[in-house]
């Protein structure tokens, strides 16, 4: 049977488990880390904490008998270089999950210029162009995936913040709430030529992960288009379907009906992504 990908319910994190019975890994993106910071919390405000996020995916990990994880991208905020303070919150964030005994890598995401050499070295990085794990495509979604990672017949991205606009509530007066993004993509059309074009995606799901850091800006995706920026994966992926939408708890939301999709649209598909 081919590797299974499972949601952590409650959690913005995914669970690879492959067919060989090997390892399971944990997948994630966009931990932003030092969004918020201060001269007096260098690691960010107490709910997005790189301490806390940190306890809290070795937790995620220990409950579902994970030895890896992968972030896929944007581990820090600051896009340009990592401010001095930043340093060693991001070091000693790994250092958290290693010293449990993870395994831990990264695909660099657009906002990760200058974070290799403040990782620690057990830490294996992956480029932009992404990294296939046990059959599943992952790459961040601010460029354009190898073609090893398009062959692959799921892939895992980030980068685009996936929301959902709900009624504001007196429990929650903004209303808005992080979502996963499931599309099942139709066959690729024949070549018209002889030659096999390049840059052909053969994937036939994508799953979008939710922002890890839970004060990372979100895109309410039924009410508005991705902001510029994000437009990339939204315009070369997610258009050439119909998006369905889930909660963090497993609601299905429905399709993204303000998505607008081009060409033929893939089936409803699982409740849950």
């Amino acid at each position: 049977m081919p590797s299974r990908l499972r949601p952590v319910t409650g959690t913005p994190t995914l669970v690879l488990e492959p067919e060989d019975a090997g390892p399971r890994t944990l997948l994630l993106a966009d931990l932003h880390l030092g969004l918020g910071a201060s001269r007096e919390r260098p690691g960010g405000p107490p709910e997005a904490d790189a301490r806390q996020l940190a306890e809290s995916l070795r937790v995620t990990a220990e409950a579902v008998a994970a030895r890896r994880v992968l972030v896929a991208g944007d581990v820090k905020h600051p896009i340009v270089g990592t401010p001095v303070p930043l340093r060693p919150v991001v070091f000693d964030f790994f250092a958290t999950l290693l010293s449990a005994g993870l395994e831990v890598e990264v695909v660099l995401g657009n906002h990760d210029v200058g974070l290799v050499r403040h990782l620690p070295r057990e830490v294996t990085v992956h480029p932009a162009s992404g990294a296939v794990l046990d059959g599943v495509g992952v790459f961040h979604g601010h460029t354009w995936p190898s073609e090893a990672v398009l062959r692959a017949p799921t892939l895992v991205v980030g980068h685009l913040h996936p929301g959902f606009r709900l009624a504001p509530s007196p429990d929650d007066p903004v209303g808005k709430r992080r979502c996963w993004v499931r599309l099942e993509l139709p066959p690729p059309s024949p070549p018209r030529t002889r030659h096999r074009p390049r840059h052909l995606i053969r994937a036939r799901e994508v799953i979008v992960l939710p922002a890890y850091n839970p004060l990372a800006g979100t895109e309410a995706l039924n009410r508005q288009r991705p902001a510029r920026g994000r437009t990339f994966l939204y315009r070369r992926f997610l258009s050439q379907g119909t998006p369905r939408a889930y909660l963090l708890d497993g609601t299905d939301l429905g399709t993204l009906t303000a998505s607008e999709p081009r060409g033929r649209a893939g089936p409803a598909g699982s409740p849950h992504p």
